[in-house]
């Protein structure tokens, strides 16, 4: 996803109960998906009421679901905005949303949506097909510099309107109040996911021309929260939407964010019962410690996650326009030493894709460990005395340290880098500036896949379409001709064909590492610890879509 990391270095799971997802786009030709698919069975001991304190050490960006996309704000957006389709808690499994149903044509190029009645947004107005239109139209125009408007571009006109020729999708319709129908302009075996993503939630028109840029301090949407307050450096505060459409939920009545909290402090907080859930996760310094107390790791929940830590050299920028570079790079870095760094609760990583990804090549190499061949190749590249270069870093341990390994890494081939340690909105804009970042170490940001499939880790942060002001292709990456075998990939939608499609995203990959944007580094477990009043099934503390937690599920088990 979006990319996600927190004190350790990833902070999200994803479980693998749906990688044939899509098998979906192959259903019969009238796949009316009713609302009674991916049903949850809710929690028989679920109590209702109360209250949670979170901590974070920075405060959030924005919670515009247009523009928000780092692992701090993810649940929280999800908590308060809607999409036609979600997930069922702690799975990957596609259930309906705001679309009660949806029926796809026998080419898997139509999608209608019959919207549920009487959905509200937080202002009181009842959400009608004109608002997922205008969404999906505002997401996609350029002018919002959504990080997410590539994930929609198999919707009929929107190359249109990413040229800025056109306002508005030609391949959204609004059929009546409560139908939408969307026509794509080739099969996308991913699009339900799509429709599923944050950026896909609907949006209030009013409220958005309201308050303009600055919609994402003043988020209206249809969630099971609203925000209640936020005190820019201090607090936000969610408060339960009593006229949420799902019945039953949310549990919690209010959620309080606390900012400014360093992870060792919410930690020795959660020990005293003052915080539920420390965000920003188990620091790395008290991990050893924390798993082997008992009483402290009995509240540790542990999942797996499809997910990549990176090295991002941006090829716009001399002397990273040079492919040999990139590739003496590769082979300077030592990934077995980094994940030791973190008590190996990680594995060392040669590609993009992590190893439980579909389209994961298990017969690929990738660049070894070789640091004399690394000079070699800088000297043949005309740079044998090295260059000076700057390394920017989001600012929480351990990345910090990780960045410096890396530093002692390139000065062992006569690169020096400055390490540039920053907030991690800081960090996330210097990567969406053309020229700002030379080279960044994605730890507290790195990819985690919005959705269990191979694709998603190419369009943002591969792809030509994530290589723009504000994306997150933090490389400025762009072949148009892998682009066009990425779009092939993906026209295949029938799932007898799953493996000729997996193979085929294996092959952009191999070709992506030939050209060497990135340096991957590893793939990370994912870690969250609870106070033990915290109630709720484990995988919700782990959901692989609300990342890092599934707050309208949650709850307290001391309420009176």
């Amino acid at each position: 996803m979006r990319a996600f990391l927190a004190s350790t270095v990833a902070a999200s799971a994803l479980t693998l109960a749906l990688l044939a997802a899509p098998a979906a786009f192959a259903e019969d030709k009238a796949a009316a998906a009713s609302a009674q698919a991916g049903e949850y069975t809710p929690d028989p001991d679920a109590k209702e009421g109360g209250a949670i304190v979170v901590t974070y050490k920075d405060d959030v960006s924005t919670l515009d679901p247009a523009i928000g996309y780092d692992w701090q704000n993810w649940s929280m957006i999800k908590s308060l905005f809607d999409a036609m389709m979600d997930y069922v808690p702690g799975t990957t499994e596609l259930r309906p949303a705001l679309a009660e149903s949806y029926d796809i044509s026998d080419d898997g190029t139509v999608f209608t949506f019959h919207l549920r009645k009487g959905v509200k947004f937080h202002n009181g107005r009842e959400m009608t097909a004109d608002d997922v239109k205008y969404s999906l139209d505002r997401v996609t125009n350029p002018k919002t510099q959504s990080p997410g408007a590539g994930f929609f571009g198999s919707i009929k006109g929107y190359d249109d309107v990413a040229s800025g020729k056109a306002d508005h999708l030609a391949g959204v319709e609004v059929v009546d109040p409560s139908t939408v129908k969307i026509t794509l302009s080739r099969p996308d075996a991913t699009f339900l996911h799509v429709m599923a993503l944050n950026f896909a939630s609907v949006v209030p028109h009013e409220a958005v021309e309201k308050w303009g840029a600055d919609f994402g301090h003043h988020p209206v949407g249809t969630g099971a929260f609203k925000l209640a307050d936020w005190t820019i450096g201090q607090q936000l505060v969610f408060q339960k939407n009593a006229d949420y459409w799902r019945d039953g939920v949310p549990y919690l009545d209010k959620i309080t964010f606390e900012i400014g909290q360093e992870p060792i402090v919410a930690l020795l907080r959660l020990q005293k019962g003052e915080v539920d859930i420390p965000g920003d996760g188990i620091p790395p310094a008290k991990f050893r410690e924390v798993m082997s107390d008992p009483e402290q790791k009995a509240r540790v929940v542990e999942g797996g996650q499809l997910q990549t830590g990176y090295i991002t050299m941006n090829v716009t920028m001399p002397p990273f326009d040079k492919k040999e570079v990139r590739q003496a790079v590769n082979m300077a870095i030592n990934k077995d030493r980094i994940v030791q760094m973190i008590n190996n609760r990680a594995i060392p990583a040669n590609q993009p894709l992590p190893p439980s990804m579909p389209g994961y090549d298990k017969s690929f190499e990738g660049y070894q460990y070789d640091p004399d061949k690394a000079k070699e190749m800088l000297a043949d590249a005309g740079f044998a005395d090295g260059f000076e270069t700057e390394l920017y870093v989001m600012n929480t341990d351990p990345n910090p340290r990780i960045a410096q390994a890396i530093q002692q890494d390139l000065a062992g081939i006569g690169i020096k880098a400055d390490i540039k340690a920053l907030a991690q909105a800081n960090v996330i804009a210097a990567g969406g500036a053309k020229d700002e970042a030379p080279m960044i170490w994605s730890g507290g940001m790195a990819w985690i896949a919005d959705f269990p499939d191979p694709s998603n880790f190419y369009g943002p942060i591969l792809g030509c379409a994530g290589a723009t002001p504000g994306g997150w292709n933090w490389s400025w990456y762009c072949n148009e001709d892998l682009d066009k075998e990425a779009a092939k990939a993906d026209s295949i939608v029938d799932p007898a064909k799953k493996d000729e499609r997996d193979k085929m995203w294996s092959d952009v990959y191999g070709k992506v590492m030939a050209d060497a944007p990135w340096v991957p580094v590893f793939n990370e477990q994912r870690f969250t610890m609870k106070s033990k009043r915290m109630g709720g099934a484990d995988d919700l503390y782990v959901d692989p879509v609300h990342i890092p937690i599934n707050y309208d599920y949650v709850y307290v088990t001391d309420v009176q």
